[in-house]
């Protein structure tokens, strides 16, 4: 078995809480939607423990708040705790200051809920572009080790394509942090996207497996990302867009089986671990 660690992680947070179905859900009616967290958490986790698997739980500061047994939860099956902010927000909507606030706040509710102060970082919908790098200026500050919000590929939201597709150090005028992105693979000059989501429910599992396949090979270490509603195909259906439904909905029911046949393939840790193993 390679000595390769990849990175595994979930986004905790709600189904109402995905960018696609923001229209549909505002901020102020979140605390009224039926919660159905437990059913993708408890899949997870379960799945984590039969495969003797950790991983990365990016909790929204909002869940772990409101659920912090889920937190502990996580804490004694060994994964590791990171903050994906408050409540969701892209950060060119935060801005620095209220990034800056938001960070604390996550940071206050996951050690109250007993975790140790989180040193990696994930933003909403990947939103850390060249637009936002005053981000990496702000976590550093505040004291992360790493970051894993870059996705180098182009996307009409997010994404900086010609960002290092691998691990790097990244300088900043406050400090320096490693930025762990998610998996891309290259090919005819591209970064197709590998790296978990909606493109794990989208391309053929045998593709997916092939793509982590070689990134191995090349000595890279993949970060793969999912979140617990994509582990819960019979959630409510809501009216949306066509490729906004097509994007949340597409193949709910082949994500479980889909991952641990990858974790049975290959062998996955924490974002720290996965760090740690790579020199870093």
């Amino acid at each position: 078995m390679s000595p390769l660690l990849h990175g595994l992680s979930f986004d905790v947070e709600e189904f109402f809480h995905v960018a696609n179905l923001r229209e549909r859900f505002a901020r102020a009616d979140w605390k009224d939607v039926p919660s159905r967290i437990d059913i993708g958490m408890g899949r997870i986790l379960d799945l984590l423990e039969r495969c003797d698997t950790r991983a990365t739980f990016f909790f929204l500061g909002w869940v772990a708040e409101r659920r912090p047994d889920l937190v502990r939860r996580c804490l004694d099956g060994g994964h590791e705790v990171a903050s994906h902010g408050y409540e969701h927000l892209f950060l060119n909507q935060l801005g620095p200051e209220r990034l800056d606030e938001d960070l604390e706040r996550t940071e206050e509710v996951l050690v109250a809920a007993g975790a140790p102060r989180p040193t990696g970082f994930r933003a909403s919908t990947f939103t850390l572009t060249r637009e936002t790098f005053w981000a990496f200026d702000i976590l550093c500050r505040r004291g992360y080790r790493y970051d894993s919000s870059i996705h180098p590929i182009r996307h009409p939201l997010y994404g900086v394509p010609d960002f290092e597709p691998g691990i790097s150090r990244v300088q900043r005028e406050a400090g320096r942090i490693l930025e762990f992105p998610v998996a891309t693979f290259p090919f005819c000059g591209r970064n197709l996207p590998v790296g978990g989501g909606g493109y794990f429910r989208l391309l053929p599992g045998a593709i997916t497996r092939a793509a982590v396949g070689a990134l191995e090979r090349r000595g890279r270490p993949a970060a793969f990302y999912l979140h617990p509603w994509e582990f819960d195909p019979d959630q409510p259906r809501q009216p949306a867009p066509l490729l906004k439904r097509f994007r949340h909905y597409l193949n709910l029911h082949r994500t479980l089986p889909r991952l641990e046949g990858l974790i049975r393939r290959f062998r996955f840790g924490t974002m720290q671990e996965a760090l740690t193993r790579a020199g870093f």
